[in-house]
């Protein structure tokens, strides 16, 4: 059992990216769902397929490296909110990634969003990670 699944995604992307794997299998939930989503449409990811083999499933995320310098397109992830400490900030607070070059994903009242989305929409949460 993981005691913090966010995390546990987080560095398998993180470590298949640093390996060079083109896909990586991780166990889904409704949040890496959610989280696996943002970072395609915000370009971090090339594909994603959601797979009910199991009965918890599992996501394929197809990663993403520059063509010519075979660099993947996330250079970091971090985990800014954990299950020993918190990080909330409201719609005025929200942080700003890289400044404005990253995203900050944001678990709100209206679901995940971008720290941009949130801001947008005037709404504050839990900070989740940054990427960039």
């Amino acid at each position: 059992m993981v005691t913090d699944p966010i995390s546990d995604y987080l560095t398998r992307v993180r470590n298949a990216m640093m390996a060079g794997h083109k896909v990586v299998e991780i166990p889904a939930s409704n949040i890496k769902k959610e989280i696996t989503k943002i970072l395609f449409d915000q370009g971090y990811v090339l594909n994603y397929k959601f797979e009910t083999d199991t009965p918890q499933g599992t996501i394929k995320i197809a990663l993403k490296y520059d063509k010519l310098t075979k660099l993947p397109a996330i250079k970091k992830m971090k985990r800014a909110s954990r299950p020993g400490l918190r990080k909330y900030a409201g719609a005025k607070e929200l942080p700003r990634v890289l400044n404005g070059l990253g995203i900050a994903i944001v678990s709100t009242s209206k679901g995940l969003l971008t720290d941009k989305q949130a801001r947008s929409q005037n709404v504050g949460g839990e900070v989740i990670c940054y990427v960039y």
